[in-house]
């Protein structure tokens, strides 16, 4: 049966469906940059995607129509059981899980090419067959230490072994070191493709290990260019136009946004790498002082009541953070908004970047609470309007609205670009406690006597009392 496709799908034609499915990928991402089409550009990436595989399965003969319908029918059912099985919150981790699959696709793909499968065993594909496995291994096992941390497997802080970037160099030196003498004959290749795929996981440990739970997003985003980088370089070790330009579309996109994440906290990516913007103050070092926050006298009540502020309150500003997530208060946030409307009042959401563990994490988190995409704005948006609101409510928040950021030197967050929840008159702040957040540094904003009122605990039990209080009022 596949002899049918064979003639039906040349060289010529294959090329041709390959540039139009890759266009169909640069039209779906393009798609879901703006909310009202995202839904239609995933789809449309994806199905591309699809049919990308089948085609070039099919194109190259590999297994039989049959074999290829059945793994259809069984990704899709084990799709569908994950989106019923993960909750939103576990989405970053999902994520980091998935990009970690493609790195090892890849290193799967360039292992078969350096043994001839598939491949013409010439220098260049040998090369890209090696370039392969350990960026796909890298990928790979990078990938499952973020979404370890991200889960709560592993520790959440840098971990920082001794010797950590002498046993990085060492690695990347073996790595060279294995690729040469296997393109020169002097390896066998099966040894050679053994020794990088070990050089590679162990390079992913080291590379992700010492990155910290505050600096993720950006990991994330970084893994999932890796990842497109290594689909790439597989591509050219088995000759695939279609990958090669599908992988690239995917590095590309994954290396513009790191780049954006990395403007968005004020961090250089080789500092992230090297684990120094969420490493703690070593005991030699000075304490950085706390910021002392100035509010102008005229606008603070001398001690209200918080429902005072609740009733007076017409212009609301609301902050989440990764604590609503872990909290999964959204749908309670939501009813405090619709309250807030309810008397009359202007209700906008202020998002920082990084606000969830991954880019877009929070709006998605928002969204399933059916919260309006036109009541979301993002930080430039709002920033200069936090000192002309009623009422800033911050669920769930605290490096992103941390004002020593602004003077703290010496400190993971200093010059990163925060929320001016300060500058409001009034704060509500419904958050765990006062404890610092993942970059480790004191919040000032909890030490202002006036106009700062603080709901300690569980954001769904303290959103939900809150909600009743005013509601009795």
């Amino acid at each position: 049966m596949n002899d049918i496709f064979m003639v039906t799908i040349s060289q010529n034609m294959y090329y041709a469906v390959s540039a139009g499915l890759a266009i169909l990928v640069l039209v779906g991402i393009f798609l879901m940059s703006k909310v009202k089409t995202a839904k239609t550009g995933n789809a449309l990436s994806a199905i591309a995607l699809l049919t990308g595989v089948v085609v070039s399965m099919i194109r190259y003969d590999l297994l039989p129509i049959w074999v290829i319908y059945a793994s259809i029918l069984f990704g899709s059912a084990f799709s569908l059981w994950l989106v019923l099985k993960i909750k939103m919150i576990e989405m970053p981790q999902m994520i980091a899980l998935l990009n970690g699959l493609g790195g090892l696709t890849s290193l799967i793909v360039g292992g078969f090419a350096m043994l001839g499968i598939g491949s013409d065993q010439e220098v260049f594909s040998t090369a890209s067959a090696m370039v392969a496995v350990f960026v796909g291994g890298w990928t790979f096992v990078g990938s499952l230490i973020a979404a370890g941390k991200l889960h709560r497997l592993i520790n959440q802080k840098p971990i920082v072994l001794k010797g950590h970037r002498i046993w990085l160099s060492l690695t990347l030196i073996l790595t060279l070191a294995v690729m040469v003498i296997g393109l020169f004959n002097v390896l066998s290749l099966p040894i050679a493709l053994a020794l990088l795929t070990v050089l590679s996981f162990a390079f992913g440990y080291l590379f992700t290990i010492r990155i910290g739970g505050a600096d993720m997003p950006i990991a994330i985003s970084l893994l999932n260019s890796l990842s497109g980088v290594a689909g790439a370089v597989s591509g050219l070790a088995v000759g695939d136009v279609l990958l090669v330009s599908v992988g690239g579309i995917v590095g590309a996109s994954g290396l513009l946004l790191t780049q954006i994440m990395c403007r968005a906290m004020n961090r250089r990516l080789w500092e992230i790498l090297l684990g120094k913007t969420t490493q703690k103050i070593s005991s030699h070092q000075e304490k950085p002082k706390l910021v002392t926050i100035e509010t102008p006298e005229e606008t603070i009540l001398s001690n209200p009541d918080f429902k005072e502020v609740v009733q007076e309150a017409k212009d609301v500003i609301i902050v989440p953070g990764y604590g609503m997530a872990v909290a999964q208060a959204q749908h309670l946030l939501k009813q405090t908004a619709d309250y807030f409307k309810g008397r009359g009042a202007r209700v906008r959401y202020a998002i920082h970047p990084v606000a969830g563990r991954m880019p877009g994490h929070m709006n998605v988190l928002l969204a399933e609470a059916n919260v309006d995409y036109d009541e979301l704005f993002e930080m430039d948006d709002l920033n200069d309007q936090f000192q002309s609101v009623d009422l800033t409510i911050v669920v769930g928040a605290n490096d992103v609205m941390n004002p020593a950021a602004r003077a703290a030197e010496g400190t993971p967050i200093y010059r990163m670009p925060i929320l001016n929840v300060d500058q409001s008159k009034h704060i509500f702040i419904f958050n765990y406690d006062t404890k610092p957040g993942y970059a480790g540094v004191d919040n000032p904003l909890y030490q202002r006597k006036n106009g700062v009122y603080l709901f300690l605990g569980n954001a769904k039990d303290t959103l939900n009392t809150f909600l009743n209080d005013i509601k009795t009022n």
